[in-house]
């Protein structure tokens, strides 16, 4: 049965009541007697993970809602395309390349070398793209761009320019000049190796290309999101929570260090902190600006309070309003570091600004039936990197160790 609009707004009524339980449970937890509120303490954590569980459903039913409702689209593919297409599916299910390497070099393929590995056709790329960007949260925040060659780099401009009021008569000095830097995205390789039997690969009923797709995905997904939000830049790409921070605003950092907020409590993050973190990002910023945690980070904030008793994250009602905190949107990522002392838990800013994605093009597969028989292996790799394009656009929590 299709998704509808009624479906969405009876998750929303859902999510209401939900909302609505978990305050009432909560304010009773905050007044309870002690030998009350570990039991209050159980229900609230029942409610809070109702609410993610309707949350992430809703959101779920209103993209499935925009895939029904997008135009289809049935554009004319160039004949060199079909045909890399049709002899690709060929090498994958029987090993036999002939004439793929000439379709390559027609296509403009850089990626194959003569070590029998060849670039996946166009629409597999694409395919595997839009998949990974489904399942890396990083993928649907940051800028990502596609480049045809390993040498990359940006120009970023760093300020600097000046200005002055004269009088009429006055000397004009020469003013401040603006300064540009060079920057360069960190590049690694990831591989993937998905196996299947050859009677899997000779079934006609099976798509190749959709399970290799998928296979990947799966494999590519979890280490990409780990190197984008995290990663040393060692062999692979360098994260943003691995750039260095400090407690200087942004008139006083050097490009590259990130400004970090503490949090305001040793043990964990209180209202005020996540209130001083939205607004230590300029405003310019702050528009398509996210909070970036993890799910259990998320139950922790849930139940912070203004000082005038307001609950800080509210439930998105509406189709196509998401649930907010302080206001804006919310991106779970589960690379997040958890709440623990000198940890960074929670980020908030302007992802698309501050941080960019690099995919080289040509993703490469080398087809392996010797080492895992009666298995054929499928040997991928591809190269991606990631850098940090704005230090200002991006404000790090860090969590106390002290009162």
């Amino acid at each position: 049965m299709a998704t509808d609009i009624q479906d969405i707004e009876n998750v929303a009524k859902e999510i209401k009541q939900s909302f609505n339980d978990f305050k009432e449970k909560n304010d009773q937890r905050l007044e309870a007697v002690e030998q009350e509120k570990g039991k209050l303490a159980g229900q609230v954590d029942d409610l809070n993970s109702k609410l993610s569980e309707l949350d992430a459903l809703k959101t779920s039913l209103e993209e499935e809602l925009k895939t029904i409702k997008r135009p289809g689209t049935t554009g004319n593919k160039n004949k060199d395309v079909e045909a890399h297409q049709e002899a690709f599916a060929r090498f994958v299910r029987k090993g036999d390349d002939n004439g793929l390497k000439a379709l390559e070099q027609k296509a403009l393929n850089t990626g194959a070398d003569e070590d029998g590995g060849y670039a996946v056709p166009e629409e597999l790329d694409r395919s595997l793209l839009d998949l990974q960007r489904d399942a890396v949260v990083m993928r649907q925040e940051a800028n990502v761009i596609t480049v045809g060659t390993g040498d990359y780099k940006k120009l970023v401009n760093l300020h600097g320019a000046a200005s002055g009021w004269v009088g009429e008569e006055d000397a004009r000095p020469q003013t401040g000049t603006p300064k540009l830097a060079q920057i360069a995205p960190l590049m690694g390789e990831i591989y993937g190796n998905p196996q299947a039997t050859q009677k899997m690969l000779d079934d006609s009923f099976f798509n190749v290309e959709n399970w290799l797709s998928n296979e990947l995905q799966i494999e590519f997904s979890e280490k990409e999101e780990a190197a984008f939000t995290s990663g040393d830049g060692n062999l692979k790409a360098k994260g943003f929570l691995a750039y260095s921070n400090t407690e200087e605003d942004d008139a006083a950092r050097d490009f590259g260090i990130l400004q970090a907020v503490r949090s305001g409590s040793a043990s964990g993050i209180t209202a005020d902190a996540l209130i001083k973190l939205v607004y230590a990002l300029r405003k310019v910023h702050r528009m398509g600006a996210k909070f970036m945690m993890n799910n259990k980070t998320l139950f922790d904030v849930r139940i912070l309070k203004d000082s005038e008793g307001n609950y800080l994250w509210r439930p998105g009602l509406d189709v196509g309003q998401p649930s907010s905190l302080l206001g804006y949107s919310i991106a779970e990522n589960e690379q997040m570091p958890e709440v623990a002392a000198d940890a960074l838990p929670v980020a908030f800013g302007n992802f698309k600004r501050a941080y960019t994605i690099v995919d080289r093009i040509g993703t490469r597969v080398l087809r392996d039936p010797f080492t895992n028989k009666p298995f054929v292996g499928f040997y991928t790799t591809k190269r991606v990197g990631g850098m940090l394009t704005d230090s200002e656009a991006i404000k790090l929590l860090k969590v106390q160790t002290s009162a």
